[in-house]
This record gives structure tokens, sequence and C-alpha cells, in this order.
């Protein structure tokens, strides 16, 4: 497998870090049930009983996230590939109900949640 080089390790490390920090945040907007999250829930068409349980997987990725940094790189990595498939689906969910507004939030989670990836397949 080709290295990466110094300053690729770097910035995925530094998107990976940011992945945890925002999934963190987002999870904590969906367990107390802020405003923006039900209402772009039920923008997208996703029912509000649904958000519980999408923190939870949500919350999941981050932990799994922190695990790999602390030294489980293979559990860091499938929390990032969940989080990819998670985020996939919010872009998915957004395109369907056609709201294109707020598109960039999802698209930015994946984002990170693909470049967590990258770092922990990188260290695998």
């Amino acid at each position: 497998m080709r290295q990466l080089s110094a300053v690729a390790e770097g910035v995925l490390l530094a998107a990976t870090f940011a992945c945890l920090l925002a999934n963190a945040c987002e999870v904590v907007a969906k367990a107390a049930g802020a405003r923006f999250v039900t209402e772009n829930a039920a923008e997208v068409g996703v029912d509000r009983k649904w958000i519980p349980g999408l923190a939870v997987l949500e919350g999941a990725g981050a932990a799994g996230l922190l695990l790999g940094l602390l030294g489980l790189p293979r559990l860091g990595a499938a929390a990032a590939l969940g989080l990819v498939l998670f985020f996939a689906g919010a872009v998915a969910a957004h395109a369907r109900a056609r709201v294109f507004h707020n598109l960039a939030f999802p698209a930015a989670f994946l984002f990170l949640a693909v470049a967590a990836l990258g770092h922990f397949l990188g260290a695998a």
C-alpha cells in the first residue's frame, strides 16, 4: 500500500478530530431536541420519533472514532464507515425531498466521515 505524506496524514487526522467534534455536537443537539434538528427532519420527511434512534447511531459513530483515535484503528474505520453510510443517507433524504438549501450540512458531515475513514484505513 502506498504511504501518505506527512501533510496528508495530518490533514486526515485533523478532519477526523473535526468529524468527532461535529458529530458529538450534533448528538447533543438531537438529544436536546433542538429546534433546527426537528425542523430539518420534518422538512426532509423524517418523523420526529426517529431522531433519538438517529442520535444513538451517530453517537455510536462518534464513540467509535474516539476509540479509534485512542488506539483501536479498525474500530475507528468501522465507525467512520458507519458515519459515511449515515450521512450518505442524509444527503439522499435531502435530495429525495428536494431540500437543497441546507444540503451543505450533511454533505460536510459526509466529507468529514470520508476523511476519517481515509485516516483510519491508513493507520490500520
